[in-house]
């Protein structure tokens, strides 16, 4: 079986559930998993695969398919010896729901080929799975729709959240989108929390690496990510994650360790710079395998929504997550309802807007006081 994956790190940890259900229905299936390579490492160890294909973003569709069937024959070739398989993969399960993405497989000359049904792409595909009843989109606000809810200072359950976010609100997340596909082979489609592993070498390799071990005081880490790959408009800003370790820090005593990638190496050195002591900045320093292993080690993560963020609660890490353009009914971390992560949104008329930056204040986010995230992480160390 091959699972096409998605290609972003928060949406493939939000998958998770779904292969795992789909391990649960058939144990002894050999899985393998099409992913970006960005990605594969996240995949080292997840009893959910057996084995993964990885691409470039570079890479044409047509040497894809070409390295689909490429690992299908030879693993063709070892099952017939073995057991006299005679095809490579039988069926192939589509995650993302673009056009490209359901040709890959088609092209590959995959016989049964699932996934949602979408306009340009439902000719590749065997069965075209119809969404879900009620499934809520993420729509983006027009700039002049903010505009005119601000203007009328509306309240913030319009009525496009009101029939999301009532008393559907739990099945309203993204993971529900990935269970029902799977639905589709017959596995259960009851949601389970998105789940990560690493094992206890990679957490000491870890903590050797980048001296995450206090052996001294032995105060625990709390982690900061301030960064959020979408855009600005997801990102509380640094001035008060500054200000709220400092002001944890005098209530705790705790290691500060910030992460983030490349992108985010000039906003890490602000935030090391403005905490002074007793804190590690692995911005840009870490592979996403390390990035697991840190984010393990941490007792608390204080992030924006992305992609660490889904990563650390599904390593069962808590986080503490100041919500602004988007929302965390659909896509916030972790099972929804779980009490170890705390959300927080600001109560203005204009979010979720799902822009990548604010037209007009950003008063989501700067309505987030230090003083609401330091108690929401007093409440996850509770």
């Amino acid at each position: 079986m091959l699972i096409r994956g998605v290609n972003w790190l928060g949406d493939a940890v939000m998958t998770t559930p779904a292969l795992l259900r789909l391990r649960e229905k058939f144990p002894d299936a050999h899985i393998t998993l099409l992913t970006p390579d960005k990605l594969k490492d996240l995949w080292i160890g997840h009893p959910a695969v057996n084995e993964t294909v990885s691409f470039t973003s570079g890479e044409s569709i047509f040497l894809v398919a070409k390295k689909i069937r490429r690992v299908g024959s030879s693993r063709r070739d070892d099952r017939a010896v073995q057991r006299g398989v005679p095809a490579p993969f039988d069926l192939a399960l589509v995650l993302p729901n673009s056009p490209r993405s359901a040709m890959e497989p088609w092209l590959a000359g995959i016989p049964r080929r699932i996934g949602y049904a979408r306009p340009w792409r439902n000719w590749f595909l065997t069965q075209a799975v119809m969404p879900r009843a009620n499934v809520v989109k993420m729509r983006k606000r027009s700039v002049s729709e903010i505009r005119q809810l601000v203007a009328a200072d509306v309240n913030r359950r319009t009525p496009y959240e009101n029939r999301a976010f009532t008393s559907a609100a739990t099945s309203a997340h993204q993971i529900h989108e990935y269970l029902h596909v799977v639905a589709a082979l017959g596995a259960n489609p009851d949601p389970i929390a998105p789940q990560l592993f690493v094992s206890p070498e990679e957490v000491e390799a870890v903590q050797k690496e980048f001296s995450l071990e206090d052996k001294t005081y032995k105060l625990p880490f709390f982690g900061i990510n301030a960064g959020a790959e979408y855009g600005p408009a997801k990102r509380w800003p640094v001035e008060k994650f500054i200000a709220a370790a400092l002001e944890i820090r005098r209530h705790i005593a705790c290691n500060w360790v910030i992460f983030g990638g490349q992108a985010d190496k000039q906003i890490a050195e602000q935030i090391e710079q403005g905490i002074d002591s007793a804190v590690y900045n692995l911005a840009g320093h870490t592979s996403l395998r390390e990035l697991m292993a840190a984010l393990k080690c941490c007792r608390v993560l204080l992030t924006n929504d992305s992609g660490p963020m889904h990563v650390a609660a599904a390593l069962g890490t808590p986080v503490v997550v100041p919500f602004g353009s988007t929302s965390p009914e659909l896509t916030g971390p972790g099972l929804p309802g779980d009490p170890r992560h705390q959300l927080l949104k600001s109560d203005v008329p204009c979010s979720p807007c799902f822009l990548r930056e604010c037209p007009i204040d950003f008063r989501c986010m700067t309505g987030i006081s230090v003083d609401r995230v330091v108690d929401a992480v007093s409440q996850a160390l509770r």
